[in-house]
């Protein structure tokens, strides 16, 4: 009897590590700022496209408002965003005999300091698809309102923003595709890692084409 009440108290495995990850997984906004970045250029480039004609006459002044919030949310997402709130980057590398390969990236174990909320990759996520449908439905809406001058605009949103949407899909899928016929039209091919190689990227699993 004795023996068999200690091999049920051995067979008893209390893990209060998993519920403890559990319980940080589900709580809210863990990094606030990142969060707020991920969709304050992308949604401030959508309403000053919309609503530019309304305070202002000038359109080199509006073209160039949207076209730098753009290019602030291509490397607000890219370089910050997708690594803190997703656990994911890509970007270029060029080897000694001047090939270029895309790396991308994929944080296996998170560690506990760098961990993102379940809520901030929903927000993540949401933001990074949502933004280029819209960029998508302008492109018709100038296209078959005759608004050519703006075609160029709304073009290099779509690029833009599609291009993060690839590369971080290439990241959650393993690496399968190829980035380069995606990016290849504005993206310099001299791209440097450096900037990426900050604390909390250990455990990254790479694929490079």
């Amino acid at each position: 009897m004795k023996q068999a009440l200690v091999d049920d108290t051995e067979d008893v495995s209390l893990d209060f590590g998993n519920e403890e990850e559990l319980a940080f997984r589900k709580a809210k906004i863990r990094h606030p700022l990142a969060t707020f970045f991920h969709l304050f250029f992308r949604v401030s480039a959508i309403l000053t496209y919309l609503c530019c004609d309304w305070f202002s006459s000038s359109f080199v002044g509006c073209f160039v408002t949207v076209l730098l919030l753009l290019s602030l949310d291509f490397w607000s997402v890219k370089n910050v965003t997708g690594r803190v709130l997703a656990g994911l980057r890509w970007w270029n590398q060029i080897d000694e005999d001047g090939k270029s390969h895309w790396i991308f990236e994929a944080r296996k174990v998170p560690a506990s300091n760098m961990a993102a909320t379940e809520a901030e990759a929903r927000i993540f996520w949401l933001g990074l698809i949502i933004c280029p449908m819209i960029w998508i439905v302008f492109f018709f809406s100038t296209l078959f309102s005759l608004k050519l001058k703006w075609l160029a605009l709304v073009i290099a949103g779509i690029s833009l923003q599609a291009a993060n949407l690839y590369g971080y899909i290439l990241c959650k899928m393993g690496g399968d595709g190829d980035i380069s016929r995606v990016t290849s039209s504005f993206l310099p091919q001299t791209a440097c890692p450096d900037d990426f190689q900050k604390p909390g990227l250990e455990g990254l699993e790479i694929h490079q084409h």
